[in-house]
């Protein structure tokens, strides 16, 4: 029987990334989305397309994997209504759910002194409220051998000016992260974060001059912007055969520091 993963954030940028690699590992995907239908259908395709691809290089899997297995859902990770439906949706489809990923994020920049509080709300009911109601609901239901996987930024690090309240809200993240890895003590349930470092996202690419795009670029030795499939990669280690990392935030950023 395959796994059976739910992503928030899953239509779009890493979130989608995530979701189609794990489509490729052989698990049937909840793509769970904020806005927009187009985007959802899409990644729905792609990975129903990269399934039966992955058939013809894995026969081991093929049983399992045949066709990509994948479905949409509009949920606010901030309703508990709404998520507990998401994990409804799943258990119906696919029968359970294994695997929980929190790739669902809100940033918004700006000097302490100068951030709109409409922003931190927003930021705090994406990034601490949305991800503590999915991660409760992932609590509740996931099977034993299951993983849980959050995402924090490597700005809880770096501490950039500007980054004040988006790096507080993945700060809170990481606190989750750990106290909720011992909580499921007993559970076969491994909790992790994963950080990234500067991405190329359509997200974190606009408004930035190639300039700028360069110089953050340098600020890793490996002197390049990581990738949504970067980020994918570890996420699909933690999600299934690193069940001895637990407790932990991965820093997946080419060694900035």
């Amino acid at each position: 029987m395959s796994r059976v993963a739910v992503v928030t954030g899953g239509s779009r940028g890493i979130g989608r990334a995530v979701a189609q690699r794990l489509g490729r590992d052989g698990q049937a995907v909840v793509v769970g989305y904020g806005r927009s239908d187009a985007e959802a259908r899409a990644a729905v395709a792609a990975i129903e397309a990269a399934g039966g691809r992955a058939v013809a290089a894995r026969a081991d899997v093929a049983d399992e994997a045949a066709g990509g297995r994948a479905v949409a859902a509009r949920a606010d990770v901030a309703d508990e209504a709404a998520v507990a439906a998401l994990f409804d949706l799943a258990e119906r489809e696919f029968g359970g759910v294994d695997v929980l990923v929190n790739a669902a994020g809100v940033m918004v920049l700006g000097p302490v002194a100068e951030l709109d509080l409409d922003a931190l709300d927003r930021m705090h009911r994406t990034n601490i409220r949305g991800t503590f109601v999915v991660s409760r609901e992932a609590a509740r239901r996931l099977r034993p051998g299951g993983a849980l996987v959050n995402f924090s930024t490597s700005q809880t690090r770096l501490l950039s000016p500007t980054y004040a309240a988006y790096a507080a809200s993945k700060a809170a993240v990481e606190a989750l992260t750990l106290v909720l890895a011992r909580e499921l003590r007993g559970r076969d349930v491994t909790v992790n974060a994963v950080a990234p470092g500067p991405t190329a996202t359509d997200l974190f690419l606009d408004g930035k001059d190639a300039a700028t795009i360069d110089r953050i670029s340098k600020l890793n030795p490996m002197e390049r912007l990581g990738t949504p499939d970067d980020i994918a990669e570890v996420v699909s280690g933690l999600a299934g055969p690193a069940r001895w990392v637990n407790g932990q935030t991965v820093f997946v950023n080419g060694g900035a520091a």
